[in-house]
């Protein structure tokens, strides 16, 4: 079911709903679109309020018309008319609860799509996220929506209405629910500056917690097998006590403000009861009087005492409101006008310089050169050169500090990625495949062409390999699936890269790991590629892959220091040795 509210029209989830507007946060926006909903839910919050009078009058003529003229018909109408009142009353607080509901799935449909593409980009731009924080700061959003928290803020304002019907039974009434309400106020806001800060920093104590929880499980057998076990349990322990700590504090802030609102909600109820009997003694108000003005001392207070009790879900809902709106504030969101055709594989870098890191040193600089569609490069260089980082910034998913990437003609880390990845193929050097079958991830997860699968899988001759293992093509793989040896991954990942028709294709070391057979197999896989138009860029170590390009790169300390024919290149290494051999040497020198 689509979520709908008032006011607001149905949102496209494929489409980027957070753009910031008119000076609002991402999230803001949102909420702004909401706000006739929103207003509505005020007026319903006002009408309940209202309705809230009615036990409160009902005991006030229990007590002075029914009692003394013992009238059983007095009784029977004022009990059918307060069970109509209490229907009602209760059909405006399905209606309000629904609303909420929507609402807060509102804010969720909204936006959950963006936060997963933000934290997703802002993780591949090597920037630190927590994925799971920001996905439970959506949910934390979402609940204090449709929850007590922020009904205790719309109802609130809404204390006047008893203040005011009890000035109606006697200005003194009235003033003492001013003072008891304004009272409990103040120590609402003393509850949030005794909260906020204790709350918030327990939050962060513990994600960091978690976020080296979920390093130490991503890298759990190497951890494991190196004895590395009680070092990163001591790491972990420091953080989860300094949480524990922080939590102990928040905890108390929060027992003395709830401790210190409960008296005080008990000693306002007694002194108004106390005040009520003293005006009834003196013949200023009815007996019944002095159980409605109770009430309604009560009533007046109820709201802020709502609010004292859920300030820790207001504190919560506003710390993930700021995280929201920074990461989406901060996210740069890849659009485009028109969708573009699909590539033909020319690639230009121009003096292209890329830092991972908007602070950290450049990784690649001076990096100039052009592929025509159809062209093989090798890109060689010591370790530590920079080569996978190169690979990274010719998909797109680095972006350059300088100078530029372009496929076609279009800057490919700007282009996107949802209408370039069919077009692209990349292995990375670090290889994982999602629990899904095989034949899913050849197909990228995408709806699964089986012909197009099997023949990915034939070029890379591991169609028999798959059909013996135990499903076939529906084995499941992941971390819980079916162990493939190294070869195996990284052909499994050469098909993946070569589902579908490519024109460029990018592999990082993709030989690695591979025997003779699938080395040869690699070889002719990018002869094909080349002779139906496909640009194909390699990492290598390997001469046999430089024997298969017509143009190689060479890396030095991120800088390119050689770019052509293979066989230029060599030469040109060739030449200045074989003229050192040649040059006449002095006396009393012997050659090496």
């Amino acid at each position: 079911m689509t979520p709908t509210t008032s006011g607001a029209t149905t949102p496209s989830p494929g489409l980027p709903q957070a753009a910031q507007r008119g000076g609002r946060t991402p999230v803001g926006q949102v909420l702004h679109d909401c706000r006739r909903s929103f207003w509505l839910v005020v007026t319903l919050c006002l009408v309940i309020e209202t309705l809230t009078l009615a036990p409160i009058i009902f005991m006030w003529n229990a007590f002075d018309r029914v009692l003394s003229s013992r009238s059983m018909v007095t009784l029977v109408s004022l009990t059918v008319l307060i069970l109509g009142v209490y229907v009602f009353w209760a059909a405006m607080e399905w209606i309000r609860g629904r609303l909420m509901v929507r609402l807060s799935l509102r804010l969720d449909w909204d936006l959950a799509a963006d936060v997963f593409d933000a934290s997703f980009r802002r993780h591949v731009g090597r920037r630190k996220v927590n994925v799971q924080q920001v996905m439970s700061d959506l949910l934390e959003l979402r609940q204090f929506l449709g929850g007590a928290g922020v009904l205790a803020l719309m109802e609130a304002p809404f204390a006047l209405i008893f203040i005011g019907v009890g000035a109606l039974f006697h200005p003194y009434l009235a003033a003492f629910a001013l003072a008891a309400a304004t009272i409990m106020l103040l120590v609402a806001v003393a509850n949030r500056q005794l909260t906020s800060q204790a709350v918030k920093a327990s939050n962060d104590a513990n994600q960091e917690s978690m976020l080296l929880a979920n390093q130490v499980l991503r890298q759990a057998e190497t951890t494991l097998a190196l004895g590395m076990m009680p070092a990163m349990r001591r790491r972990w322990h420091e953080r989860h006590r300094n949480f524990l700590g922080l939590q102990v504090n928040s905890s108390e802030a929060a027992g003395t403000s709830k401790s210190v609102s409960n008296f005080l909600q008990h000693s306002f109820n007694s002194l108004g009861m106390g005040l009520g009997l003293l005006l009834a003694i003196e013949g200023l108000i009815t007996g019944g009087m002095v159980i409605a003005a109770n009430m309604l001392i009560s009533r007046s207070m109820a709201p802020l005492t709502t609010l004292i009790s859920q300030w820790s879900s207001v504190t919560r809902a506003r710390q993930a409101y700021d995280r929201l709106n920074a990461l989406l504030a901060e996210d740069e969101r890849q659009t485009s006008q028109m969708v573009l055709p699909p590539p033909a594989g020319r690639l230009v870098v121009e003096v292209m310089e890329a830092k991972p890191n908007s602070t950290g040193k450049a990784v690649l600089s001076g990096i100039d050169f052009t592929l025509e569609a159809g062209q093989a490069l090798a890109i060689v260089g010591p370790s530590a050169s920079g080569k996978s980082s190169l690979a990274k910034l010719l998909v797109g998913v680095w972006k350059p500090s300088q100078g530029s990437v372009r496929l076609d003609g279009v800057e490919i880390s700007d282009w996107n990625h949802d209408e370039l990845g069919p077009h692209l193929g990349y292995v990375p050097q670090e290889i994982e495949f999602y629990e899904a079958t095989v034949a899913d991830n050849i197909a990228r997860l995408g709806e699964v062409d089986a012909d197009k699968v099997v023949a990915a899988a034939q070029r890379v001759g591991l169609h028999e390999t798959v059909l013996a293992w135990p499903q076939g093509y529906d084995t499941l793989l992941g971390d819980a699936g079916f162990a493939l040896s190294g070869g195996q991954r990284q052909r499994l990942a050469v098909a993946r890269a070569l589902y579908g028709s490519p024109r460029l294709v990018v592999l990082d070391e993709p030989n690695a790991n591979l025997d003779d057979a699938g080395e040869q197999a690699l070889v002719q896989m990018m002869a094909a590629l080349r002779a139906q138009g496909t640009t194909v860029v390699v990492t290598t170590h390997r001469p046999r892959l430089i024997a298969a390009v017509d143009r190689m790169l060479v890396l030095k300390a991120g800088r390119q220091v050689g770019f052509g024919t293979p066989k230029d290149l060599f030469d040109a290494v060739k030449r200045p040795a074989a003229l050192a051999a040649a040059a006449p040497r002095p006396a009393g020198v012997v050659a090496a």
